[in-house]
């Protein structure tokens, strides 16, 4: 899943870039609303659910907020301020902010609260991803393939491998690009090696493979790859 974090405390957004990377998201952090706001609006990434500060240089998070709803954009948001009176909280629920979390929090009902909003909007992430004979694992980070025979492979995934296979698993038989796949799962800013896409997609073929069986990922030179399933 790609997140987007707009916060201005390099200290807090250090922590929290770092411990949701850790829970397998693609975290783009913007430290100025105006900045965060023409990455949403130009539509150019597909965000799940987006971390916003309330006290921002340029726009507010809850002028971002406000943004979001007025273009139908139902993006989860959850906002993080000091403010902690009712009527604030009630401001920015009004505004468009699906939860709210005062600071300081402790990571841990961050996540939580990040889960919370999963369930309430199942389409952000389900516990299991199944495309024909292939099922993710969203809690163990863990792929299954299951053979005609009846026999089943069973690997544990590297955070990138699981955002690569997630990733073509939502887009099954259609062809993907190098560029889809750098732009959608590495960070704003990053430069990844020319060939890393290509090293991944080995590293996660081993993994989907057993002895001579048909490999799903088909590279389409030139293009890119397709999960044929």
């Amino acid at each position: 899943m790609r997140l987007i974090l707009v916060e201005d405390e390099p200290d807090l957004g250090t922590a929290l870039k770092d411990i949701l990377r850790h829970e397998a998201y693609v975290v783009d952090w913007f430290v100025d609303g105006d900045q965060a706001w023409q990455y949403l609006a130009s539509g150019w990434t597909q965000y799940t659910v987006a971390i916003f500060d309330w006290m921002l240089p340029g726009l507010s998070g809850l002028e971002l907020c406000k943004r979001l709803r007025l273009e139908n954009n139902s993006l989860p948001v959850l906002m993080l301020t000091a403010k902690d009176r009712m009527e604030e909280k009630i401001i920015g629920l009004d505004s468009g902010a699906d939860d709210y979390l005062v600071k300081p929090f402790d990571m841990p009902e961050l996540l939580a609260r990040l889960r919370a909003l999963q369930r309430r909007c199942p389409q952000i992430q389900p516990r299991h991803l199944q495309v024909g004979c292939l099922t993710l694992n969203y809690s163990t980070h863990e792929v299954i393939r299951q053979y005609a025979n009846g026999n089943k492979l069973v690997n544990s995934l590297t955070i990138k491998e699981f955002q690569l296979l997630e990733h073509l698993m939502k887009h099954p038989n259609q062809v993907v690009t190098r560029n889809q796949l750098i732009n959608q799962l590495w960070e704003i800013g990053a430069e990844p090696m020319s060939n890393v896409v290509a090293a991944q997609i080995r590293l996660l073929r081993r993994k989907l493979e057993q002895d001579n069986s048909e490999s799903l990922i088909e590279t389409i030179y030139g293009v890119g790859y397709r999960l044929n399933v």
